[in-house]
């Protein structure tokens, strides 16, 4: 049976999640034709090894929260149910096990897939998926036959993709696709989010409302304890 849409997979530690990531996943979706993006969470990043991360069911919980019932969008946890480091591949072929009859795009920003030559197995990935390369500022992609950036990814990238007029976009031998689909520039970050709750400063409008209530709830990354979550409120 042919697949029947495209899910995009969108990575990340999402320490907190925030606007950026939410509206990344519901541009690229609506740019890139997919039928639903999810959000995949890291148990352990493996390029952050040594880094303290909020408890995992804490970054599940506020992903659930965020996405709630938003159309196109879910959080897919399996990394968060495998012990030890989330490396791609092993998600990828795990997904794909799992879902023999959906195409999966992989969602990158452009700083990420400039390092995805380190990445375990990162040819096989190329092999396995399409790849949706997004902006993250600085860096603001262009639709299409993207020249410049495409020109400043390693070689070890390159050499795996051709630009194909037809297709309107970039080919592996494979047949998968290296898209480049701008998106709004949203300079937010969850370290930024982090450093602010750490110097008792607000986060209104860089998270949403139901993630600011989680935090303080629950007393994350270094804020004190509110069991109603009104803590938030009180850091407007």
């Amino acid at each position: 049976m042919a697949p029947i849409s495209r899910i995009g997979l969108l990575g990340g530690t999402f320490d907190p999640v925030h606007l950026g990531h939410l509206r990344m996943a519901v541009e690229v979706r609506e740019e890139a034709g997919l039928g639903e993006v999810w959000l995949v969470p890291a148990r352990e990043p493996p390029h952050r090894s040594g880094d303290v991360l909020a408890p995992a069911e804490d970054r599940r919980a506020m992903l659930e929260s965020a996405v709630g019932t938003a159309p196109g969008l879910r959080v897919e946890p399996l990394e968060l149910e495998r012990p030890g480091p989330s490396f791609t591949i092993d998600t990828l072929r795990e997904l794909a096990a799992r879902h023999p009859e959906t195409a999966f795009a992989l969602i990158l920003g452009y700083d990420a897939f400039r390092e995805i030559h380190s990445w375990r197995e990162f040819e096989a990935i190329f092999a396995c998926v399409d790849l949706v390369v997004t902006s993250r500022p600085p860096d603001v992609v262009g639709r299409g036959e993207d020249s410049g950036h495409f020109a400043r990814l390693p070689i070890a990238v390159t050499r795996n993709f051709f630009y194909d007029d037809h297709a309107a976009c970039y080919l592996h031998g494979s047949g998968h696709r290296l898209e480049f689909v701008p998106v709004s520039g949203l300079d937010i970050s969850s370290s930024d989010i982090r450093c602010r709750l750490g110097s008792g400063r607000s986060i209104r409008y860089l998270v949403p409302d139901a993630v600011s209530a989680h935090i303080f709830r629950r007393g994350l990354y270094g804020v004190a304890t509110s069991e109603t979550g009104a803590g938030a409120e009180m850091n407007p």
